[in-house]
């Protein structure tokens, strides 16, 4: 096994880097902050083509594999989980995935060309607030009317959803009696009737990065929007799913990175009782085990995506990578604040901003107990 990654991806890895150290990290604490992304920072992730990763190159975008697109969203976390990361990671993960998976012709060539530019936002509306987990047991309903859809009902905590020009909503279709599994994914506009943005949700982490509440009121959506057929939407969702939970595990070992990193140079410099706090075997215990989640993570989550390169099935592997990643990144973070001691309560050194971004990845596109059902199911009857 080669376990170097090969030189393009190599050459992609230092180009993103360079981004995050020279435009990114030096204003993190004023995104923090303020909650918000410059746009000057928007305009040169689109000028890297970063926004079109997951798109072929046939509609404008580069085509990456999915080991690629986790060294982007590696590299991308190191300036932190929110900001220009999670925006980033959205659209290219849930956000065009299943455009690209399962549109037609008409949909592709009529989207994706915006969206690979970052002319155009993208974002995924599953969760509502009495269906989370249970992607199945969406309440939105759909309806057909000749030619088009009316859609009613509500999604919360959708990543871009204030900012989306094209969202993907899962709806439930069919008659009233029709089975659970029933459901269809659609693309809605923001310009469409009887859309709107209700309110943005305030939220512990991932500053920079927005959710939103958005609701849906007899919104019209012609039936040419309609992604794969109809009913058949479930499977496409939770591929799309299984996709970014792989994205999701690089964007930890990319924070964790940093973290890490952060930690050794406190410890080196930090004199206590006359010495470096890095020759306290405590200390170095610590920055041990960050080091273990930290490779270990990495190397799942490259296999991982290799896998995927390859054709394989990796619904159970995406699972446990997504799990370890998230819950490392717990530890790591925790770690990184005990080492730091006061300095990492404060907002001065960031440390804690990647304490709070650390907690959402054990819940969003599947919580750790989601994945350990996938995992444990798989095992049973594989």
């Amino acid at each position: 096994m080669d376990f170097d990654l090969p030189d393009e991806i190599e050459q992609l890895r230092r180009t993103v880097r360079k981004f995050v150290d020279e435009a990114v990290i030096p204003i993190e604490h004023a995104i923090d902050r303020d909650n918000a992304v410059p746009g000057s920072i928007l305009r040169e992730a689109a000028r890297l083509g970063l926004f079109g990763i997951t798109i072929p190159e046939e509609y404008g975008g580069s085509g990456l594999g999915a080991l690629a697109r986790c060294v982007v969203h590696k590299e991308l976390a190191r300036g932190g989980l929110g900001s220009i990361c999670s925006i980033v990671g959205a659209h290219t993960g849930i956000g065009t995935i299943g455009i690209v998976r399962t549109g037609s012709r008409f949909v592709k060539e009529k989207y994706l060309p915006a969206l690979a530019t970052g002319d155009a936002i993208a974002a995924y509306a599953i969760t509502e607030p009495n269906t989370g987990s249970d992607v199945a047991g969406v309440e939105t309903r759909a309806e057909r009317r000749g030619d088009r859809f009316l859609i009613n009902g509500l999604k919360h905590f959708i990543t871009n959803g204030d900012i989306a020009n094209v969202i993907t909503v899962i709806a439930r279709t069919g008659r009233a009696n029709a089975g659970k599994r029933h459901v269809s994914a659609f693309l809605v506009e923001r310009g469409f009737p009887g859309f709107r943005v209700a309110r943005t949700q305030d939220t512990m982490g991932l500053r920079g990065s927005h959710i939103a509440e958005l609701t849906f009121e007899d919104c019209e959506v012609p039936d040419t929007n309609l992604l794969g057929e109809e009913g058949q939407g479930l499977a496409g969702a939770l591929g799309a799913l299984s996709e970014g939970r792989i994205g999701i595990a690089g964007r930890c070992v990319g924070a964790m990175e940093r973290l890490l990193d952060l930690s050794i140079a406190y410890a080196k410099q930090r004199v206590q009782f006359g010495r470096p706090i890095a020759e306290f075997q405590a200390v170095r215990h610590m920055l041990a085990d960050a080091s273990l989640d930290v490779d270990t993570a990495r190397l799942l989550t490259y296999e991982t995506a290799w896998r995927l390169d390859r054709g394989h099935d990796v619904r159970a592997q995406a699972s446990k990578t997504k799990l370890f990643a998230s819950e490392a990144f717990g530890r790591v973070a925790d770690r990184a604040v005990q080492i730091h001691g006061g300095y990492g309560y404060v907002s001065e050194f960031g440390i804690e901003k990647f304490y709070r971004d650390a907690r959402i990845t054990r819940i969003y596109e599947g919580t750790s107990e989601i994945q350990r059902d996938i995992i444990a199911k798989a095992l049973l009857t594989g």
